[in-house]
C-alpha cells in the first residue's frame, strides 16, 4: 500500500469508495503472528504462534479468558487486543450481574463490531489494529467468531488470521467437513497440524504456541505446555511409523526382484554373429 491524498484521515473517502485507514488497519491484522480457531458441535479450540521481538524478551500474550463461556484469540496490536477484551469482560460481568445468567457469545460479538465500527466513523479515532476470534459457547451450542477491524463480524466453522495464516487456511478447508463430529483430541491436534504449517519448515514445540480449549462441562481453559507437547509427540510419532515401515518393504521388494537383463547378457558367451533380440 502506497500513501496518498486520501488516507490523511479516516472518515475520507477515496474516488474508488475506499477508507485506506480502515484498510491500513487490516493490513496490520495480516502483519500478527498467526491465530487459529475451529469448533465442533461440543468444542471450541484456540491455538496461536508465540512471537518474541528478540531473543531476550518472552513473548506477549495471545490468548486471552473472557468468561468461563467465551475466550479469544488476537493477531495484529496486542494492545489493541487486550483493551478490546477487557471490554468484552465487563460487558460478560454487567449481564451476568443484571440477568443472572451468562452473556450470548452472538450478542457480545455484535456488541464488539458496534465499538469497532465507531472508530471508522469518527474523524478523532482510529480503527482498531487488530482482529479477534471468538470462541464461545451458549444454549445455541459452540461457536467461533471472526471480528474484523472494519465493524464486520463473521461466524465461521474454522478459520486463521494472521501473518501466513493461508496455508492454515488451506489445511482447514481441506479438513473441516470432520470437524463436526471431531472429538476434543481430535480438534486440538487439527489445531497443531495448522499452526505448523503457518511455521514455514520451522519445527513445532510446546514453546512456540498457545492452545486454548472450551467445551460442554470443560469452562475456556488454556493448556499447559506438558500438555500440548504430548500431542505434538503423539501426530509426530505416527507421522514417522509408516516412514520406518515403508524402508524393509523397499529392501525386500529389491531382493525379490529379478536380475537386471543387463546382468544376464554379462554372464552370457559372447556371439558376435547373432543380434542381441535373437539370444
Amino acid at each position: 500500500m502506497f500513501r496518498n491524498q486520501y488516507d490523511t484521515e479516516v472518515t475520507t473517502w477515496s474516488p474508488a469508495g475506499r477508507l485506506f485507514q480502515v484498510e491500513y488497519a487490516m493490513e496490520a491484522v495480516k502483519q500478527g503472528s498467526a491465530a487459529i480457531g475451529l469448533r465442533s458441535k461440543t468444542h471450541v479450540v484456540l491455538a496461536c504462534v508465540n512471537k518474541a521481538n528478540s531473543e531476550l524478551s518472552s513473548h506477549q500474550k495471545k490468548i486471552f479468558k473472557v468468561d468461563d463461556h467465551i475466550g479469544v484469540a488476537i493477531a495484529g496490536l496486542t494492545a489493541d487486543g487486550r483493551v478490546l477484551s477487557r471490554y468484552m469482560r465487563s460487558e460478560c460481568i454487567n449481564y451476568k450481574f443484571t440477568y443472572e445468567s451468562p452473556l450470548p457469545v452472538g450478542r457480545l460479538v455484535v456488541q464488539l463490531a458496534d465499538k469497532a465500527q465507531v472508530c471508522t466513523q469518527r474523524s478523532w479515532k482510529r480503527p482498531y489494529g487488530v482482529g479477534l476470534l471468538v470462541a464461545g459457547l451458549d444454549e445455541s451450542g459452540a461457536h467461533l467468531y471472526y471480528n474484523c477491524p472494519s465493524g464486520n463480524y463473521f461466524e465461521y466453522q474454522a478459520f486463521a488470521i494472521g501473518s501466513r495464516s493461508q496455508a492454515a487456511k488451506t489445511y482447514l478447508e481441506r479438513k473441516f467437513e470432520t470437524f463436526t463430529s471431531a472429538s476434543r483430541d481430535e480438534l486440538i491436534k487439527d489445531a497443531l497440524f495448522a499452526i505448523r504449517e503457518t511455521l514455514q519448515g520451522e519445527k513445532l514445540s510446546s514453546s512456540i504456541c498457545t492452545v486454548a480449549v472450551l467445551g460442554v462441562a470443560e469452562p475456556f481453559k488454556t493448556l499447559d505446555q506438558t500438555t500440548i507437547q504430548s500431542f505434538i509427540d503423539a501426530f509426530e510419532l505416527v507421522e514417522e511409523e509408516p516412514a520406518a515401515d515403508q524402508e524393509p518393504a523397499e529392501e525386500a521388494a529389491a531382493a525379490a526382484a529379478p536380475p537386471a537383463q543387463g546382468d544376464d547378457q554379462a554372464d552370457a558367451p559372447a556371439d558376435a554373429d547373432v543380434a542381441p533380440m535373437d539370444i
